[in-house]
Protein backbone atom coordinates (compact mmCIF):
# COMPACT_ATOMS: atom_id res chain seq x y z
CA UNK A 1 0.00 0.00 0.00
CA UNK A 2 2.85 2.38 0.69
CA UNK A 3 4.04 2.15 -2.92
CA UNK A 4 0.69 3.20 -4.33
CA UNK A 5 0.27 6.15 -1.97
CA UNK A 6 3.69 7.43 -3.01
CA UNK A 7 2.80 6.90 -6.67
CA UNK A 8 -0.40 8.89 -6.26
CA UNK A 9 1.58 11.84 -4.93
CA UNK A 10 3.94 11.76 -7.89
CA UNK A 11 1.10 11.54 -10.37
CA UNK A 12 -0.71 14.46 -8.79
CA UNK A 13 2.38 16.60 -9.23
CA UNK A 14 2.23 16.12 -13.00
CA UNK A 15 -1.07 17.95 -13.35
CA UNK A 16 0.57 21.32 -14.02
CA UNK A 17 1.22 21.29 -17.76
CA UNK A 18 1.48 23.87 -20.52
CA UNK A 19 -1.84 25.03 -21.89
CA UNK A 20 -0.73 23.88 -25.35
CA UNK A 21 -0.91 20.22 -24.34
CA UNK A 22 -3.17 18.29 -26.73
CA UNK A 23 -5.04 15.27 -25.37
CA UNK A 24 -4.83 13.27 -28.58
CA UNK A 25 -2.77 10.81 -30.52
CA UNK A 26 -1.76 7.34 -29.38
CA UNK A 27 0.99 5.00 -30.56
CA UNK A 28 1.78 4.07 -33.27
CA UNK A 29 0.04 7.16 -34.65
CA UNK A 30 1.00 10.82 -34.34
CA UNK A 31 0.12 13.20 -31.51
CA UNK A 32 -2.04 15.16 -33.95
CA UNK A 33 -4.27 12.16 -34.65
CA UNK A 34 -7.65 12.18 -32.91
CA UNK A 35 -8.24 9.95 -29.93
CA UNK A 36 -10.69 7.09 -30.56
CA UNK A 37 -12.91 6.24 -27.55
CA UNK A 38 -13.09 2.59 -26.53
CA UNK A 39 -16.06 0.78 -28.10
CA UNK A 40 -17.30 -2.66 -29.13
CA UNK A 41 -15.78 -1.96 -32.56
CA UNK A 42 -12.27 -2.18 -31.08
CA UNK A 43 -10.22 -5.35 -30.68
CA UNK A 44 -7.20 -6.40 -28.63
CA UNK A 45 -5.12 -9.14 -30.25
CA UNK A 46 -2.47 -11.28 -28.52
CA UNK A 47 -0.10 -13.65 -30.33
CA UNK A 48 0.34 -16.88 -28.35
CA UNK A 49 3.38 -18.98 -29.13
CA UNK A 50 2.61 -22.32 -27.47
CA UNK A 51 -1.03 -22.67 -28.51
CA UNK A 52 -0.24 -21.08 -31.92
CA UNK A 53 -3.30 -18.90 -31.63
CA UNK A 54 -4.27 -15.24 -31.75
CA UNK A 55 -6.75 -14.32 -29.03
CA UNK A 56 -9.39 -11.71 -29.83
CA UNK A 57 -10.75 -9.55 -26.98
CA UNK A 58 -13.49 -6.90 -26.97
CA UNK A 59 -12.12 -4.10 -24.75
CA UNK A 60 -15.52 -2.46 -24.19
CA UNK A 61 -16.36 -5.18 -21.65
CA UNK A 62 -12.95 -6.91 -21.52
CA UNK A 63 -14.40 -10.15 -22.86
CA UNK A 64 -12.55 -12.84 -24.80
CA UNK A 65 -14.48 -13.44 -28.03
CA UNK A 66 -12.42 -16.43 -29.13
CA UNK A 67 -9.17 -17.33 -30.85
CA UNK A 68 -7.90 -17.48 -34.40
CA UNK A 69 -6.21 -20.87 -34.60
CA UNK A 70 -3.17 -20.66 -36.87
CA UNK A 71 -1.56 -23.94 -35.81
CA UNK A 72 -1.71 -26.97 -33.55
CA UNK A 73 -0.08 -27.75 -30.20
CA UNK A 74 2.79 -30.17 -29.63
CA UNK A 75 3.51 -32.92 -30.52
CA UNK A 76 1.34 -32.54 -33.65
CA UNK A 77 3.54 -29.70 -34.89
CA UNK A 78 6.64 -31.97 -34.79
CA UNK A 79 5.42 -33.91 -37.82
CA UNK A 80 7.26 -33.47 -41.15
CA UNK A 81 3.79 -33.17 -42.71
CA UNK A 82 2.70 -30.35 -40.39
CA UNK A 83 1.32 -27.39 -42.37
CA UNK A 84 0.19 -24.98 -39.65
CA UNK A 85 2.07 -22.08 -38.10
CA UNK A 86 4.60 -22.63 -35.32
CA UNK A 87 5.61 -20.29 -32.48
CA UNK A 88 3.08 -17.53 -33.22
CA UNK A 89 4.86 -14.52 -31.83
CA UNK A 90 4.95 -11.06 -33.45
CA UNK A 91 2.18 -8.73 -34.56
CA UNK A 92 1.45 -5.47 -36.34
CA UNK A 93 -1.52 -3.86 -38.07
CA UNK A 94 -2.32 -1.74 -41.11
CA UNK A 95 -3.01 2.02 -40.93
CA UNK A 96 -6.63 1.46 -42.01
CA UNK A 97 -7.07 -1.01 -39.11
CA UNK A 98 -8.42 -3.70 -41.45
CA UNK A 99 -5.49 -6.15 -41.36
CA UNK A 100 -3.24 -7.64 -38.71
CA UNK A 101 0.12 -9.18 -39.62
CA UNK A 102 1.02 -12.16 -37.42
CA UNK A 103 4.58 -13.52 -37.39
CA UNK A 104 5.31 -17.20 -36.66
CA UNK A 105 8.98 -17.67 -35.78
CA UNK A 106 9.15 -21.45 -36.21
CA UNK A 107 7.48 -21.58 -39.62
CA UNK A 108 9.07 -18.40 -41.04
CA UNK A 109 5.66 -16.96 -41.86
CA UNK A 110 3.71 -13.72 -41.82
CA UNK A 111 -0.03 -14.39 -41.78
CA UNK A 112 -2.32 -11.54 -42.82
CA UNK A 113 -5.74 -11.67 -41.14
CA UNK A 114 -8.85 -9.63 -41.92
CA UNK A 115 -9.95 -7.88 -38.71
CA UNK A 116 -13.65 -7.84 -39.60
CA UNK A 117 -13.96 -11.56 -40.47
CA UNK A 118 -10.94 -13.08 -38.69
CA UNK A 119 -10.16 -14.85 -41.96
CA UNK A 120 -6.62 -15.48 -43.21
CA UNK A 121 -6.14 -13.41 -46.37
CA UNK A 122 -2.59 -14.41 -47.24
CA UNK A 123 0.51 -16.11 -45.86
CA UNK A 124 3.97 -14.90 -46.88
CA UNK A 125 7.01 -17.03 -46.09
CA UNK A 126 10.21 -15.12 -45.45
CA UNK A 127 13.71 -15.96 -44.19
CA UNK A 128 14.79 -17.82 -41.08
CA UNK A 129 13.13 -16.96 -37.75
CA UNK A 130 11.28 -13.67 -38.41
CA UNK A 131 10.37 -11.87 -35.19
CA UNK A 132 8.13 -8.84 -35.74
CA UNK A 133 6.35 -7.11 -38.64
CA UNK A 134 4.79 -3.69 -39.06
CA UNK A 135 3.16 -1.65 -41.80
CA UNK A 136 4.66 1.68 -42.82
CA UNK A 137 2.38 4.60 -41.83
CA UNK A 138 1.21 5.00 -45.44
CA UNK A 139 0.36 1.27 -45.63
CA UNK A 140 2.40 0.73 -48.78
CA UNK A 141 4.94 -1.64 -47.23
CA UNK A 142 5.29 -4.19 -44.46
CA UNK A 143 8.74 -4.47 -42.88
CA UNK A 144 9.54 -7.88 -41.38
CA UNK A 145 12.65 -8.26 -39.21
CA UNK A 146 14.23 -11.58 -40.13
CA UNK A 147 16.05 -12.19 -36.87
CA UNK A 148 17.67 -15.45 -37.94
CA UNK A 149 19.46 -13.58 -40.73
CA UNK A 150 20.70 -10.04 -41.39
CA UNK A 151 17.94 -8.20 -43.21
CA UNK A 152 14.51 -6.66 -43.12
CA UNK A 153 12.17 -8.30 -45.62
CA UNK A 154 10.10 -5.54 -47.26
CA UNK A 155 6.70 -6.76 -48.42
CA UNK A 156 4.23 -4.96 -50.67
CA UNK A 157 1.41 -3.62 -48.49
CA UNK A 158 -1.27 -4.81 -50.92
CA UNK A 159 -0.02 -8.08 -52.45
CA UNK A 160 2.07 -9.05 -49.38
CA UNK A 161 4.81 -10.36 -51.65
CA UNK A 162 8.46 -9.59 -50.91
CA UNK A 163 9.70 -6.68 -53.02
CA UNK A 164 13.18 -6.10 -51.59
CA UNK A 165 15.47 -6.61 -48.60
CA UNK A 166 17.32 -4.11 -46.44
CA UNK A 167 20.61 -5.43 -45.07
CA UNK A 168 21.04 -4.50 -41.40
CA UNK A 169 23.21 -5.68 -38.47
CA UNK A 170 22.79 -9.40 -37.88
CA UNK A 171 19.73 -10.47 -35.91
CA UNK A 172 17.23 -7.61 -36.39
CA UNK A 173 14.74 -7.77 -33.53
CA UNK A 174 11.96 -5.35 -34.41
CA UNK A 175 11.15 -2.35 -36.56
CA UNK A 176 8.85 0.59 -35.86
CA UNK A 177 8.34 3.84 -37.75
CA UNK A 178 8.35 7.53 -36.91
CA UNK A 179 4.75 8.80 -36.88
CA UNK A 180 5.44 10.94 -39.96
CA UNK A 181 6.60 7.88 -41.90
CA UNK A 182 10.05 9.27 -42.64
CA UNK A 183 12.19 6.80 -40.69
CA UNK A 184 12.12 3.15 -39.76
CA UNK A 185 14.06 2.12 -36.66
CA UNK A 186 15.46 -1.41 -36.43
CA UNK A 187 17.04 -2.75 -33.25
CA UNK A 188 19.13 -5.92 -33.05
CA UNK A 189 18.82 -9.06 -30.95
CA UNK A 190 22.35 -10.29 -31.71
CA UNK A 191 24.43 -7.11 -32.09
CA UNK A 192 24.63 -3.98 -29.91
CA UNK A 193 23.43 -1.66 -32.67
CA UNK A 194 20.15 -0.06 -33.72
CA UNK A 195 19.85 1.58 -37.13
CA UNK A 196 17.65 4.35 -38.53
CA UNK A 197 16.52 3.87 -42.14
CA UNK A 198 14.79 6.25 -44.52
CA UNK A 199 11.49 4.72 -45.59
CA UNK A 200 11.52 6.41 -49.01
CA UNK A 201 14.76 4.86 -50.28
CA UNK A 202 15.63 2.17 -47.68
CA UNK A 203 18.99 3.72 -46.81
CA UNK A 204 20.62 3.45 -43.39
CA UNK A 205 21.19 7.01 -42.18
CA UNK A 206 21.87 6.52 -38.48
CA UNK A 207 23.55 4.14 -36.05
CA UNK A 208 22.63 4.01 -32.35
CA UNK A 209 24.76 2.00 -29.94
CA UNK A 210 22.86 -0.45 -27.77
CA UNK A 211 24.34 -1.06 -24.33
CA UNK A 212 23.93 -4.82 -24.91
CA UNK A 213 23.02 -7.07 -27.85
CA UNK A 214 19.54 -8.38 -27.03
CA UNK A 215 16.82 -5.90 -28.02
CA UNK A 216 13.39 -7.53 -28.48
CA UNK A 217 11.22 -4.42 -28.83
CA UNK A 218 11.28 -0.81 -30.03
CA UNK A 219 8.65 1.97 -30.08
CA UNK A 220 8.40 5.61 -31.20
CA UNK A 221 6.61 8.31 -29.21
CA UNK A 222 3.50 9.85 -30.78
CA UNK A 223 5.03 13.35 -30.54
CA UNK A 224 7.74 12.17 -32.96
CA UNK A 225 10.61 13.15 -30.66
CA UNK A 226 11.89 9.91 -29.13
CA UNK A 227 12.45 6.22 -29.75
CA UNK A 228 12.58 3.75 -26.84
CA UNK A 229 13.93 0.20 -26.93
CA UNK A 230 14.31 -2.53 -24.33
CA UNK A 231 17.32 -4.74 -23.60
CA UNK A 232 16.14 -8.10 -22.36
CA UNK A 233 19.58 -9.44 -21.47
CA UNK A 234 20.71 -6.59 -19.18
CA UNK A 235 17.38 -5.33 -17.90
CA UNK A 236 17.73 -1.83 -19.32
CA UNK A 237 15.68 0.48 -21.51
CA UNK A 238 17.30 3.11 -23.72
CA UNK A 239 15.96 6.25 -25.36
CA UNK A 240 17.33 8.13 -28.37
CA UNK A 241 16.39 11.19 -30.38
CA UNK A 242 14.03 10.24 -33.24
CA UNK A 243 15.73 12.76 -35.59
CA UNK A 244 19.32 12.99 -36.89
CA UNK A 245 21.89 12.53 -35.51
CA UNK A 246 19.78 10.09 -33.42
CA UNK A 247 21.66 10.88 -30.22
CA UNK A 248 21.24 8.65 -27.19
CA UNK A 249 19.20 10.52 -24.58
CA UNK A 250 18.85 8.19 -21.61
CA UNK A 251 19.59 4.69 -20.27
CA UNK A 252 17.22 3.40 -17.60
CA UNK A 253 17.77 0.43 -15.29
CA UNK A 254 14.31 -1.07 -15.63
CA UNK A 255 14.82 -4.62 -14.35
CA UNK A 256 15.42 -8.27 -15.33
CA UNK A 257 13.71 -9.47 -18.52
CA UNK A 258 12.69 -6.00 -19.71
CA UNK A 259 10.33 -7.01 -22.50
CA UNK A 260 8.22 -4.44 -24.38
CA UNK A 261 7.61 -0.69 -24.26
CA UNK A 262 4.75 1.50 -25.47
CA UNK A 263 3.16 4.87 -24.76
CA UNK A 264 -0.05 6.49 -23.58
CA UNK A 265 -0.93 10.18 -23.73
CA UNK A 266 -3.45 11.84 -21.43
CA UNK A 267 -4.10 15.15 -19.68
CA UNK A 268 -1.06 14.60 -17.44
CA UNK A 269 1.43 14.10 -20.25
CA UNK A 270 3.05 11.40 -22.35
CA UNK A 271 4.12 8.23 -20.54
CA UNK A 272 6.20 5.17 -21.40
CA UNK A 273 4.98 1.81 -20.09
CA UNK A 274 7.66 -0.91 -19.87
CA UNK A 275 6.90 -4.56 -19.10
CA UNK A 276 9.44 -6.07 -16.68
CA UNK A 277 9.05 -9.83 -16.99
CA UNK A 278 11.35 -10.79 -14.15
CA UNK A 279 9.56 -8.56 -11.64
CA UNK A 280 5.99 -9.23 -12.85
CA UNK A 281 5.51 -5.47 -13.10
CA UNK A 282 4.96 -2.62 -15.52
CA UNK A 283 7.03 0.49 -14.87
CA UNK A 284 5.76 3.89 -15.98
CA UNK A 285 8.03 6.81 -16.93
CA UNK A 286 7.43 10.36 -18.05
CA UNK A 287 8.97 10.98 -21.47
CA UNK A 288 9.92 14.61 -20.73
CA UNK A 289 12.22 14.06 -17.74
CA UNK A 290 12.37 10.21 -17.63
CA UNK A 291 11.19 10.12 -14.02
CA UNK A 292 9.45 6.93 -12.90
CA UNK A 293 5.92 7.72 -11.74
CA UNK A 294 4.42 4.29 -11.09
CA UNK A 295 5.19 0.61 -10.62
CA UNK A 296 2.21 -1.62 -11.38
CA UNK A 297 2.06 -5.30 -10.28
CA UNK A 298 0.32 -7.08 -13.15
CA UNK A 299 0.96 -10.84 -12.99
CA UNK A 300 3.49 -13.37 -14.16
CA UNK A 301 5.95 -12.51 -16.94
CA UNK A 302 4.34 -9.45 -18.60
CA UNK A 303 5.36 -9.29 -22.26
CA UNK A 304 3.55 -7.37 -25.03
CA UNK A 305 1.85 -4.03 -24.32
CA UNK A 306 -0.31 -1.59 -26.32
CA UNK A 307 -2.50 1.47 -25.57
CA UNK A 308 -6.16 1.89 -26.37
CA UNK A 309 -7.10 4.38 -29.06
CA UNK A 310 -7.79 7.07 -26.49
CA UNK A 311 -4.89 6.33 -24.12
CA UNK A 312 -7.18 5.58 -21.18
CA UNK A 313 -5.92 2.01 -20.94
CA UNK A 314 -2.93 -0.12 -21.81
CA UNK A 315 -3.24 -3.86 -22.33
CA UNK A 316 -0.52 -6.30 -21.25
CA UNK A 317 -0.06 -9.95 -22.23
CA UNK A 318 0.96 -12.12 -19.25
CA UNK A 319 3.15 -14.81 -20.77
CA UNK A 320 3.27 -17.08 -17.72
CA UNK A 321 -0.34 -16.59 -16.66
CA UNK A 322 -2.32 -16.87 -19.91
CA UNK A 323 -4.12 -13.61 -19.26
CA UNK A 324 -4.53 -10.17 -20.77
CA UNK A 325 -4.32 -7.44 -18.11
CA UNK A 326 -6.08 -4.10 -18.63
CA UNK A 327 -4.45 -1.11 -16.91
CA UNK A 328 -6.34 2.13 -16.28
CA UNK A 329 -3.83 4.89 -17.11
CA UNK A 330 -5.51 7.44 -14.83
CA UNK A 331 -4.92 5.36 -11.69
CA UNK A 332 -2.20 3.06 -13.07
CA UNK A 333 -3.95 0.02 -11.63
CA UNK A 334 -5.12 -3.25 -13.18
CA UNK A 335 -8.88 -3.10 -13.70
CA UNK A 336 -9.48 -6.42 -15.51
CA UNK A 337 -7.90 -9.74 -16.42
CA UNK A 338 -9.05 -11.65 -19.50
CA UNK A 339 -8.24 -15.37 -20.07
CA UNK A 340 -6.37 -15.89 -23.35
CA UNK A 341 -4.16 -18.52 -25.05
CA UNK A 342 -0.78 -19.90 -24.07
CA UNK A 343 2.31 -17.72 -23.60
CA UNK A 344 1.22 -14.34 -24.96
CA UNK A 345 3.95 -12.49 -26.83
CA UNK A 346 3.10 -9.40 -28.90
CA UNK A 347 -0.11 -7.50 -28.15
CA UNK A 348 -1.79 -4.87 -30.33
CA UNK A 349 -4.89 -2.76 -29.75
CA UNK A 350 -6.71 -1.96 -33.00
CA UNK A 351 -9.40 0.76 -32.72
CA UNK A 352 -12.43 0.34 -34.98
CA UNK A 353 -11.18 -3.04 -36.18
CA UNK A 354 -14.77 -4.19 -36.76
CA UNK A 355 -16.80 -1.24 -38.13
CA UNK A 356 -20.04 -3.24 -38.20
CA UNK A 357 -21.36 -6.61 -37.10
CA UNK A 358 -20.22 -8.80 -34.23
CA UNK A 359 -16.78 -9.62 -35.62
CA UNK A 360 -16.93 -13.14 -34.18
CA UNK A 361 -16.97 -15.03 -37.47
CA UNK A 362 -14.38 -17.81 -37.60
CA UNK A 363 -13.38 -17.56 -33.94
CA UNK A 364 -12.93 -20.73 -31.89
CA UNK A 365 -13.05 -21.38 -28.14
CA UNK A 366 -9.81 -21.66 -26.18
CA UNK A 367 -10.06 -25.42 -25.72
CA UNK A 368 -6.79 -26.96 -24.56
CA UNK A 369 -5.14 -23.55 -25.04
CA UNK A 370 -6.89 -22.44 -21.86
CA UNK A 371 -5.28 -25.11 -19.71
CA UNK A 372 -2.11 -24.41 -17.74
CA UNK A 373 -0.66 -24.66 -14.25
CA UNK A 374 1.50 -22.08 -12.49
CA UNK A 375 4.25 -22.47 -9.89
CA UNK A 376 6.86 -20.28 -8.24
CA UNK A 377 10.39 -20.98 -7.03
CA UNK A 378 12.23 -19.42 -4.08
CA UNK A 379 15.86 -19.47 -2.96
CA UNK A 380 16.82 -22.86 -1.53
CA UNK A 381 16.66 -22.91 2.26
CA UNK A 382 14.63 -19.68 2.50
CA UNK A 383 11.11 -20.72 3.46
CA UNK A 384 10.39 -17.22 4.70
CA UNK A 385 10.31 -15.79 1.17
CA UNK A 386 6.67 -14.92 0.33
CA UNK A 387 5.32 -16.78 -2.70
CA UNK A 388 4.27 -13.56 -4.45
CA UNK A 389 7.86 -12.28 -4.23
CA UNK A 390 9.52 -15.49 -5.43
CA UNK A 391 12.17 -14.72 -8.05
CA UNK A 392 11.14 -17.40 -10.56
CA UNK A 393 7.73 -18.14 -12.08
CA UNK A 394 6.99 -21.39 -13.91
CA UNK A 395 4.08 -22.35 -16.13
CA UNK A 396 3.15 -25.75 -17.55
CA UNK A 397 1.15 -25.23 -20.74
CA UNK A 398 -1.02 -28.26 -21.46
CA UNK A 399 -0.67 -29.49 -25.04
CA UNK A 400 -2.87 -32.55 -24.59
CA UNK A 401 -0.40 -35.42 -24.43
CA UNK A 402 2.53 -33.37 -23.17
CA UNK A 403 3.23 -30.05 -21.50
CA UNK A 404 5.51 -27.19 -22.45
CA UNK A 405 7.32 -25.80 -19.43
CA UNK A 406 8.47 -22.20 -19.33
CA UNK A 407 10.37 -20.70 -16.41
CA UNK A 408 11.08 -16.98 -16.08
CA UNK A 409 14.21 -17.29 -13.95
CA UNK A 410 15.69 -14.37 -12.01
CA UNK A 411 17.84 -13.86 -8.94
CA UNK A 412 20.83 -16.00 -9.99
CA UNK A 413 24.50 -15.28 -10.65
CA UNK A 414 25.05 -13.57 -14.02
CA UNK A 415 26.53 -15.63 -16.86
CA UNK A 416 26.58 -18.87 -14.85
CA UNK A 417 25.42 -22.35 -15.96
CA UNK A 418 22.44 -23.95 -14.23
CA UNK A 419 20.06 -26.87 -14.68
CA UNK A 420 16.30 -26.91 -14.20
CA UNK A 421 15.42 -30.37 -12.90
CA UNK A 422 12.88 -32.50 -11.07
CA UNK A 423 13.93 -33.57 -7.58
CA UNK A 424 12.48 -36.33 -5.42
CA UNK A 425 12.55 -34.10 -2.34
CA UNK A 426 11.00 -30.69 -1.73
CA UNK A 427 14.36 -29.27 -0.61
CA UNK A 428 15.85 -30.10 -4.01
CA UNK A 429 18.00 -32.93 -2.69
CA UNK A 430 18.14 -36.57 -3.72
CA UNK A 431 17.97 -37.99 -7.21
CA UNK A 432 17.56 -35.37 -9.92
CA UNK A 433 16.04 -35.66 -13.40
CA UNK A 434 17.40 -32.80 -15.55
CA UNK A 435 14.87 -31.00 -17.75
CA UNK A 436 16.91 -28.19 -19.30
CA UNK A 437 20.35 -26.64 -18.97
CA UNK A 438 20.80 -22.89 -19.35
CA UNK A 439 23.18 -20.01 -18.77
CA UNK A 440 21.96 -16.80 -17.17
CA UNK A 441 22.29 -13.46 -18.94
CA UNK A 442 24.20 -10.44 -17.54
CA UNK A 443 21.20 -9.62 -15.31
CA UNK A 444 21.20 -13.10 -13.74
CA UNK A 445 18.00 -14.13 -15.48
CA UNK A 446 16.85 -16.46 -18.27
CA UNK A 447 13.80 -17.82 -20.04
CA UNK A 448 14.01 -21.62 -19.81
CA UNK A 449 11.88 -24.11 -21.79
CA UNK A 450 11.33 -27.85 -21.70
CA UNK A 451 8.71 -30.23 -23.11
CA UNK A 452 7.41 -33.64 -22.06
CA UNK A 453 4.90 -35.38 -19.74
CA UNK A 454 6.11 -33.13 -16.91
CA UNK A 455 2.83 -32.46 -15.17
CA UNK A 456 2.14 -36.16 -14.67
CA UNK A 457 5.44 -36.42 -12.82
CA UNK A 458 4.81 -33.37 -10.67
CA UNK A 459 1.15 -34.14 -9.96
CA UNK A 460 1.21 -37.91 -10.21
CA UNK A 461 -1.19 -40.39 -8.62
CA UNK A 462 -0.46 -41.94 -5.23
CA UNK A 463 1.50 -44.84 -6.73
CA UNK A 464 3.71 -42.47 -8.74
CA UNK A 465 6.51 -40.68 -6.88
CA UNK A 466 6.01 -36.95 -6.65
CA UNK A 467 8.71 -34.67 -8.05
CA UNK A 468 9.58 -31.05 -7.26
CA UNK A 469 11.07 -28.39 -9.49
CA UNK A 470 14.59 -27.35 -8.58
CA UNK A 471 17.33 -25.22 -10.10
CA UNK A 472 20.86 -26.43 -9.39
CA UNK A 473 24.20 -24.96 -10.35
CA UNK A 474 26.40 -26.68 -12.96
CA UNK A 475 25.54 -28.74 -16.03
CA UNK A 476 23.52 -31.87 -16.76
CA UNK A 477 26.70 -33.95 -16.43
CA UNK A 478 27.94 -32.17 -13.30
CA UNK A 479 24.96 -31.26 -11.14
CA UNK A 480 25.70 -28.90 -8.27
CA UNK A 481 23.76 -27.72 -5.23
CA UNK A 482 20.16 -26.48 -5.27
CA UNK A 483 19.84 -22.70 -5.59
CA UNK A 484 16.07 -22.42 -6.05
CA UNK A 485 13.27 -24.81 -5.14
CA UNK A 486 9.54 -25.03 -5.83
CA UNK A 487 7.22 -23.24 -3.44
CA UNK A 488 4.91 -25.94 -2.09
Amino acid sequence: MKRFSMTALVLTSTMLLPASWAMAGQAPGAAADPDIPISHHDRVYAAEQFSNTVSVTDPADNKLLGVIRLGEPAPTNFSPLYKGQLLVHGMGFSPDHRTIAVVAIGSNAVTFVDTATNAVKHVTYVGRAPHEAFFTPDGKEVWVTVRGENYVSVLDGTTYEEKTRIVVPNGPGMTIFSPDGKYGYVCSSFNPETVAITVADHKIVGHIKQESPFCPNIAATPDGKQVWFTLKDTGKTQVFDASPPFALLKTLDTGPISNHVNFARNERGQFAYVTIGGLNEVEVFRTDDFSKVATIPVGKLPHGIWPSGDGTRVYVGLENEDKLAAIDTASNTVIANVPIGQAAQAVVYVPNAVPEGTGTEGLQPLGVAGQSAQFTMRPAGDKSAPADKAPTSVTLFDQGLVQVLEAAVTGLEPKHPYVLALAERADGKGKLEPLSGFTTNPAGSAIVNAIGPIRQLVHGEAEAPRRYLVIVSGSATELGEPVQVQVE
